[in-house]
């Protein structure tokens, strides 16, 4: 009987030469172990040196010895995860991880250009985005989870163990005979997604066996939904203008025009409102009914101004917009 972790790379069909982000665990050293194998010569390593921690230095020793032994090349990336004023330390090593990617897999003179890196997120890692999703308050977006598949950068990323659960990959490695380092912090509860690792998920495996199978179908059915609404504001976008006219705006529904105005704050001006944002300046469009009525709203790390007949956006400081179009004189 072919194993879930096997059944995952067999179906798994990068295009080569392909990147394997490497820490040192038990599942990016099961996805490179396997990915070797079966492509030998077309695998490389990339392992990101976070400096956060004194194990740090252990886990390098650990992804040398691994690909010394396979004949990988592995290439070591150090960065500065720590958060800036406001993030998440998860949030920030995430975001230097993937900076530090991009860049081995952009690095022509080091090796030929990669074409596809791989992540070896799992079914656990699904199920406890998709909870600290709903812990947040998130829309279909953030719960339709991790995507198996996209591009960025130029590069396809893939996460083929996505539907392969923790226990199946370690009971694979261990078949092989292959060591792995555990990453201490990954026991350390201040973190919200350790604890839901370590105390929710046991008692879900109790009361609902299959959960991560029900929970990545609810992604794939969020994930969905949230496409079918990108292309919704897309054309709503399209009919408004940019930056949106404000009669058009209120032309639209509450769900419609909350939809659209996500959609140009993130495509155009990288801006994520919260819930509360959104919700004030929604209140302050349906209350523009007047030339002079003044809109000057802080939406994400910015500021959403009526200009006239429109609506924009700007990432500075409040100013005096008096005399500005629309404002008060």
């Amino acid at each position: 009987m072919t194993q879930p972790f096997d059944a995952a790379i067999a179906a798994f069909a990068p295009e080569l030469p392909l990147a394997v982000a490497l820490s040192g665990g038990a599942d990016s050293t099961a996805l490179l172990l396997a990915c070797a194998r079966r492509w030998p010569g077309q695998v490389r390593a990339v392992h990101v040196h976070h400096g956060l921690q004194p194990a740090a230095d252990d886990f390098v020793r650990q992804c040398e010895a691994l690909c010394q032994r396979l004949g990988v090349p592995l290439a070591v990336r150090r960065v500065d995860a720590h958060p800036a004023p406001g993030e998440s330390p998860e949030d920030a090593a995430r975001r230097a991880r993937y900076e530090a990617f991009v860049a081995f897999a952009q690095d022509g003179q080091a090796l030929s250009a990669i074409k596809s890196m791989a992540l070896a997120q799992h079914a656990d890692d699904q199920a406890e985005t998709l909870l600290l999703a709903l812990t947040r308050g998130a829309g279909v977006a953030g719960l339709a989870a991790m995507p198996g598949r996209w591009q960025r950068s130029g590069i396809t990323w893939h996460r083929p163990l996505l539907g392969v659960a923790a226990g199946d990959i370690r009971a694979w490695l261990c078949a092989q005979g292959a060591g792995w380092i555990e990453d201490p912090s990954n026991r350390d509860e201040r973190y919200t997604r350790n604890r839901l690792r370590l105390r929710l998920l046991p008692v879900l495996e109790q009361v609902a066996p299959q959960f991560r199978d029900t929970f990545a179908r609810s992604s794939r059915h969020a994930a969905q939904a949230a496409q079918l609404l990108g292309e919704l504001a897309a054309i709503d976008l399209a009919a408004t203008g940019v930056p949106p006219r404000i009669a058009a705006l209120r032309a639209l529904s509450a769900a419609r025009q909350a939809n659209v105005l996500r959609h140009w704050l993130r495509e155009h001006h990288g801006a994520v409102p919260s819930s509360a944002q959104l919700a004030a300046l929604q209140a302050q469009i349906a209350a523009c009914a007047t030339r002079g009525h003044r809109i000057h709203l802080k939406v994400g790390q910015g500021y959403a101004e009526r200009r006239g007949a429109v609506l924009d956006w700007y990432n500075r400081a409040p100013s005096d917009t008096h005399g500005m179009p629309g404002g008060t004189a």
